[in-house]
């Protein structure tokens, strides 16, 4: 008498062993790899896109905090760079692709 866990597998023929394909374990990956490309990849991707709109739709007295953590009222907005007002008589300029939120307008008090 046995006092294992688990029964006792039999080993099966080495006919019926061959036959046994591989379809099953190629089924479960499609799926994991599709379910993997809409959790990550999909979702990565609409944020780019989002935030390529953001950074599209910037104008003149738009607040904002850049990447680094400045915050300023955006005074001009060039193909690639903003001039970025961040004190009275203090501007300076900034690459489009380090602004990182756009505030409500009324955000910034002394602007």
């Amino acid at each position: 008498m046995s006092l294992s866990l688990f029964p006792t597998a039999y080993a099966a023929s080495a006919h019926g062993a061959s036959q046994q394909g591989g379809g099953g374990f190629f089924m479960i990956m499609l799926v994991v790899l599709v379910g993997f490309y809409f959790m990550m990849w999909r979702s990565q991707k609409k944020r780019t896109n989002a935030q390529k709109e953001v950074l599209n739709s910037l104008g003149p007295n738009d607040e904002v905090v850049t990447a680094g953590g400045i915050a300023g009222k955006i005074m001009k907005v060039d193909d690639d760079f903003v001039t970025l007002k961040i004190a009275e008589g203090v501007d300076i300029r900034i690459q489009k692709s380090s602004v990182g939120t756009v505030l409500p307008k009324g955000t910034l008090k002394g602007f």
